[in-house]
């Protein structure tokens, strides 16, 4: 059991939204401290929560009244190269994992933009990133499973072993068991990239050379954003990454000659794949110097149809509500294709071409009002996103009520509250998220 300073650190979040108050924190070194603890907490109906980075936004992974498990000491990592596996404990980061891939000449074929959060936690929400276009989820890669159940029972389990437990708990954001490790498949990775940013002045060109893009897999990664520009509007850019090995592409035209974008504006630049999936890390340095990582985070991520895109994306930055975003703030836009999102869990709009939308905001420091203004907007915004037939990602800050939840996970509810019954029949696990009463 951690002392007074591990239970301060456990009781908030990323998000630095919502607070809670644990009765302890216990850093688990192996699959037997995990078991250990839920074993106890389950007769005596105490709330077991896991923590990795601690990247959660809204309080998913607190325990208020209840356990902790700091997972970040299940971090080591295992590759074998042979067999285009990688074996990871849960609190290993992403960062651990590229490490040790590329150590190999591999790489897992679909990695977050971000790779400071933990193996166990993106898996539990499923995991987008520039390849999920042509690839899907980080989760659609994994091969095997440890987990640890609601009972306190270890279990390994896998798409033909298990599968009703595999599947309920990828993407199944730690509703049915704990993930200890888990084994991901890997592919070859290039020693180099060459990056495109191509830049559109309205939102109908850039996501018609988007879905281009996305759709005719000349770029093994594509994904965009919208930034403000002087005077008020939006400029809106593709990323589309295509990797080589040994000399770069000869000709640029091939690949981005026959698209609208703005060819004064576009930035074109060689990485090696390492420097690439690392891109982000000097934003994350630059973010905690600042003090911009400590503050409130209130963002949303919501899943659309892509035919709604077009009118719902400008019409959501015009709006004061979201004014923020244009000094605090990013705005993802990547492109989704139905087909390649196998986790059952992951709810997804109806049609085959989606588009991801993530708001990600920065609220100013000592402000609650203002957090709790932001976070009422992330509700309007989200009731508006479901009268277009868009569904929410569940990874920001948006308060859910069991009823939220029911209608959220639609046709596949009754299936999640059987195998939560089966595998968590105290309902203990992870109730940050607040699916049960």
């Amino acid at each position: 059991m951690t002392g007074a300073s591990g239970v301060k650190e456990a009781s908030t979040d990323f998000g630095h939204i919502v607070a809670s108050s644990p009765l302890g924190v216990v850093t688990a070194r192996s699959t037997a401290d995990v078991r250990e603890l839920v074993s106890f907490a389950g007769p005596h109906g105490l709330p077991v929560s896991a923590r990795g980075a601690g990247q959660a936004l809204y309080g998913q992974g607190q325990a208020h009244g209840g356990y902790v498990v700091d997972m970040s000491a299940l971090d080591d990592v295992r590759c074998a190269a042979g067999e285009r596996t990688l074996s990871a404990g849960a609190g290993a980061l992403w960062r651990d994992v590229v490490r040790a891939a590329l150590a190999a000449g591999l790489t897992p074929p679909v990695l977050p933009d971000h790779l400071g959060g933990s193996v166990g936690g993106l898996l539990s929400t499923g995991g987008f990133g520039g390849s999920s276009h042509r690839r899907g989820l980080v989760a659609d890669w994994v091969r095997e499973l440890e987990v640890v159940t609601g009972t306190g029972e270890r279990l390994v389990c896998a798409a033909d072993r298990r599968a009703d437990l595999f599947h309920a708990v990828l993407a199944g954001l730690g509703q049915c068991a704990l993930i200890v490790r888990a084994t991901l498949a890997l592919v070859p990775a290039p020693t180099h990239v060459r990056r495109y940013r191509l830049y559109h002045d309205a939102p109908g060109t850039y996501l018609t050379d988007q879905r281009r893009l996305a759709r005719d897999g000349r770029f093994s990664h594509v994904a965009g954003q919208a930034r403000p520009v002087l005077g008020g509007g939006w400029q809106y850019m593709i990323e589309a990454v295509v990797p080589y090995d040994g000399g770069p592409p000869a000709d640029d035209e091939p690949l981005i000659g026959d698209l609208d974008h703005d060819p004064d504006t576009e930035e074109i630049a060689d990485l090696s794949y390492a420097e690439y999936v690392h891109r982000l890390d000097r934003d994350e340095r630059l973010l905690r110097a600042t003090g911009e990582w400590d503050r409130p985070h209130p963002w949303l991520t919501l899943l659309l149809p892509e035919a709604a895109v077009a009118s719902f994306v400008p019409a959501v930055l015009a709006e004061d509500a979201q004014r923020g975003l244009r000094c605090c703030g990013t705005v993802q836009l990547r492109p989704l294709s139905a087909r390649t999102l196998r986790a059952p869990l992951l709810r997804r709009p109806e049609g085959e071409l989606l588009c991801l939308l993530a708001l990600m905001r920065t609220a100013p420091p000592a402000a609650p009002d203002v957090v709790r203004r932001m976070v009422a907007a992330n509700r309007a915004l989200y009731e508006r996103a479901r009268a277009v037939g868009g569904v929410l990602h569940p990874v920001g800050a948006l308060p859910m009520a069991p009823g939220d939840w029911r209608a959220h996970f639609g046709p596949r509810w009754p299936e999640l509250l059987r195998t939560k019954d089966q595998y968590d029949p105290r309902h203990i696990l992870t109730r940050g998220y607040g699916l049960w009463t």
